[in-house]
């Protein structure tokens, strides 16, 4: 156990929240002392730990970037390596980067009244034990386990023959080439995965329990490109922030007042799409539009694959896995020689750290939460949750 090291701030995570704390922390407070712990080995969070074909932002990224450095890429919605790039890019532009203690992974903070500070207690690899305090601290953990995805149990999993594997856990060297592939899901996850392996696959068939809005938009934004040919770069970028707030809030208020007119005009993108024999039951959920999230194709992807017969969308629950495929409660079967289960994550909020209020464990669940980033009776905290 080492002599403990305090800093004002302790940020916990490196990931977009936690570079963009460590900026504003030195920006806005240079006289505050800060340091940011990370549990894995590199920074970026989610767009480093996800490598599955065509990971993606579900969100612009003029609304999911920084807000003082301008994103220059041309894509609206950006592929997974672009984001990490702009991520690692920040960092070291600011000098963030230096703030970052890597298999750093906080598992206890204790805050004592008397001191008016947290003492947190921290692994480093497998065995090492070290500490830290600090007068506040801010958690920009994300919130799933990072450990391993949600994959619900099925019936017959041990005779399917093929691979079974979760968006997570993506083996860097799989070859799906010229093979069957069923992805389960139909979210984010689910929609980009599905183009993204139609190209080299046989074929990808999305298996859903039930649909979802599925709405295209441009994957490159043409305001935005136009306002940086006659604006200067962090004009035209606070614009086009600022524009994408203000279309997103729009949608979002015509979807909760006028539900069946919105469900018109996404099913008429998808007739437009995939034509009027197409069977649009597959993207018309039983729910009103934005009861869920929903999804987003740029350039219309997702369409362009089932269009060109490469990849198709089932509506069906399952009975179980077969040795060679996976039997629905229909009567029907899926031949399969991958089945990628994009079924979800599991929720872990402040990576599982276990907080103790003056010698009492804290109980997360008898908390409120102030505009979703602090929490009653917990002093000098606050949590990153979304964006």
């Amino acid at each position: 156990m080492n002599d403990i090291e305090h800093v004002d701030v302790l940020v916990v995570g490196a990931g977009l929240s936690g570079i963009s704390a460590g900026y504003h922390l030195q920006t806005l407070s240079p006289g505050k002392t800060y340091a940011i712990l990370e549990g894995r080995g590199a920074m970026g969070g989610t767009w480093d730990l996800f490598r599955y074909p065509g990971v993606r932002s579900d969100s612009d990224m003029y609304t999911l970037g920084y807000r003082f450095r301008p994103w220059r890429n041309a894509k609206a919605i950006a592929d997974g390596p672009s984001i990490l790039e702009y991520i690692n890019e920040t960092a070291q532009e600011y000098g963030v980067d230096k703030k970052i203690l890597y298999n750093h992974r906080v598992r206890r903070a204790t805050w004592s009244s008397s001191k008016a500070r947290w003492t947190v207690e921290v692994t480093i690899g497998a065995e090492e034990t070290v500490n830290f305090s600090c007068s506040f601290m801010y958690l920009c953990t994300g919130y799933y386990d990072y450990e391993g995805g949600y994959t619900p149990k099925f019936e017959g999993v041990d005779r399917f023959s093929g691979q079974i594997l979760h968006p997570q856990k993506w083996p860097k060297d799989l070859d799906y080439s010229g093979k069957r592939v069923v992805v389960i899901g139909s979210g984010a996850t689910a929609v980009t995965l599905v183009p993204a392996m139609a190209d080299k696959a046989e074929h990808v068939t999305m298996l859903q329990r039930s649909p979802t809005y599925v709405v295209t938009i441009p994957g490159k934004d043409k305001i935005a490109t136009w306002l940086r040919k006659y604006l200067p770069d962090r004009t035209a970028y606070r614009l086009t922030r600022w524009k994408n707030v203000a279309l997103t809030m729009g949608f979002y208020n015509l979807a909760r007042v006028m539900p069946d007119f919105f469900k018109h005009m996404v099913e008429s993108g998808v007739r437009h799409q995939l034509g009027d024999d197409y069977d649009v039951k597959h993207f018309t959920p039983s729910y009103n539009p934005w009861d869920q999230r929903l999804c987003l194709v740029p350039d219309a992807d997702l369409f362009k694959s089932i269009r060109a017969g490469k990849a198709s969308v089932v509506t069906d629950q399952i009975e179980s896995f077969t040795e060679n495929g996976i039997a629905l409660k229909s009567g029907k079967t899926l031949d399969a020689d991958i089945v990628v289960t994009a079924t979800g994550l599991n929720v872990k909020l402040m990576a599982g750290l276990q907080l103790v209020i003056d010698d009492k464990p804290v109980d997360l669940s008898k908390t409120v939460a102030y505009k979703g980033m602090m929490f009653s009776d917990i002093p000098n905290l606050a949590s990153a949750f979304g964006y």
